[in-house]
């Protein structure tokens, strides 16, 4: 099997639009490697790109240590997987799923066995004679795998396969597409907006955020240790609690400051340099947990129960608090390192030493596009977005708490939860992660 890598991968369409700005990422060899990110991140143009679809704006694609940039898209031997299926309508299963051999002029006899040997391995040997408009959502995607595996390619690339399927057959095939991609070795690149399939699937996760590469690691990190608010925000079920503060240093004690309520937190060395800061508290429902009234030892949260969601085997409780939530437009973080996105170089117009100068002299129109403003859906989940036309509304000071379905609060209750330090998440006011341990 074959490693797959990007080098400061960049792609600029026409009208501007930056879709992946210097994107270096590497999957190794036999490696699970899911792209996960909101809608217009650059995920799915990384594939297109890897496959050969798209010419990068600068930057290489590396396939097996080889740079690839020259080669058509048949030479490089990988295999995609569309969201749409793209299925001959008028072929059937079995046409189908031979198609590339048959492309490739494969001799008959070695395309039928080749079709039976892996229509078996997905499951729709009894499928072979029907055309796709007879078969189910499932089955369609199962029949598109089977094309993309049968001409043994060097990596699969997989962009939102799942995704016009309901949720439990998504959850069933998603256990399969791991599960062969594994037991086959190949390489794969998986592109999804859905962080249940990336966390499930993924031997490693990619997060992106317009076009820049955010964090890589494997999904406990990622998770547990969100290097970017942004990180933060976007993984995790129930969203995560944000919430604006300000960190005090005194002699014996460490105080943030939520506005309405206080978290006393051990004195840290790490924090030395933040006195009087602003910050964002980002704070899980798995590091809440109910107390009785008085709350006992340790930082606490108080707050109305504004709603319950009961889930069944767990409920979801909305406690206003009257902390102020951290809105989108303070968390906003592009590069990682500069903090600045490359439309914004782009639009200084960047002088001729600049790597992207002469590409962007060919493909820049005289107008740049605006980016389109952030919102909830896209970015943070169901976050709420704060904006001019929301400043006269009193922000909702909601957080999220997940308590055992047998014992539910009702309405209006009060209600004490008391907060795991270990797990309480500091952000600065660019969106990077203030180390605490």
């Amino acid at each position: 099997m074959v490693a797959i890598a990007t080098d400061r991968l960049t792609k600029v369409f026409p009208d501007g639009t930056v879709a992946v700005d210097e994107v270096t990422i590497e999957a190794a060899s036999g490696e699970f490697l899911v792209l996960l990110g909101p809608t217009g991140c650059g995920k799915s143009t990384i594939l297109r790109l890897v496959a050969g679809l798209e010419e990068e704006t600068s930057g290489h694609v590396l396939i097996d240590g080889q740079v690839v940039d020259r080669l058509s898209a048949k030479d490089r031997r990988v295999a995609m997987v569309f969201q749409d299926y793209a299925l001959y309508p008028h072929l059937t299963v079995a046409q189908n799923i031979g198609f590339p051999l048959r492309a490739g002029h494969e001799p008959a006899t070695g395309t039928e066995a080749r079709v039976a040997e892996v229509a078996e391995q997905l499951g729709v040997t009894d499928l072979l004679h029907r055309l796709p408009g007879h078969l189910s959502g499932g089955q369609r995607q199962r029949v598109a795998m089977a094309r993309a595996i049968v001409r043994k390619p060097q990596a699969f690339l997989l962009d939102e396969p799942l995704s016009n399927l309901d949720a439990g057959l998504r959850a069933e095939l998603r256990t399969d597409v791991a599960a062969l991609a594994r037991r086959l070795g190949v390489t794969t690149l998986y592109v999804t907006h859905d962080q249940t399939e990336a966390m499930t699937m993924a031997d490693r996760v990619a997060v992106l955020r317009r076009g820049v590469l955010q964090q890589v690691g494997p999904p406990a990190e990622v998770y547990g240790d969100p290097a970017t608010l942004f990180v933060a925000a976007f993984i995790g079920t129930p969203r995560t609690n944000l919430l604006q503060g300000a960190i005090y240093l005194e002699p014996e004690r460490t105080v943030v400051d939520l506005g309405s309520q206080l978290l006393e937190i051990p004195p840290n060395e790490a924090l030395a340099g933040h006195h009087n800061d602003r910050v964002t508290v980002a704070v899980r429902a798995d590091a809440l947990r109910p107390v009785p009234d008085g709350g006992g030892q340790g930082p606490v949260l108080r707050g109305k129960v504004r709603l319950v969601e009961n889930l069944g085997h767990e409920a979801l409780v909305h406690l206003d608090t009257g902390i102020v939530p951290t809105p989108i437009e303070e968390s906003r973080l592009e590069h990682p390192e500069t903090g600045q996105h490359l439309a914004d170089v782009i639009a200084e117009d960047p002088p001729a030493g600049h790597p992207f100068r002469q590409a962007l002299a060919r493909m820049m129109p005289h107008a740049r596009q605006e980016a389109q403003p952030a919102t909830a859906r896209t970015e943070y989940g169901f976050y709420p977005v704060y904006d001019a036309e929301l400043a006269d509304q009193p922000p909702l000071g909601d957080v999220v708490v997940r308590v055992p379905a047998p014992v539910l609060p009702r309405r209006g209750e009060s209600m004490t939860v008391r907060v795991d330090v270990d797990k309480l998440m500091l952000f600065d006011r660019g969106g990077h992660r203030i180390r605490t341990a």
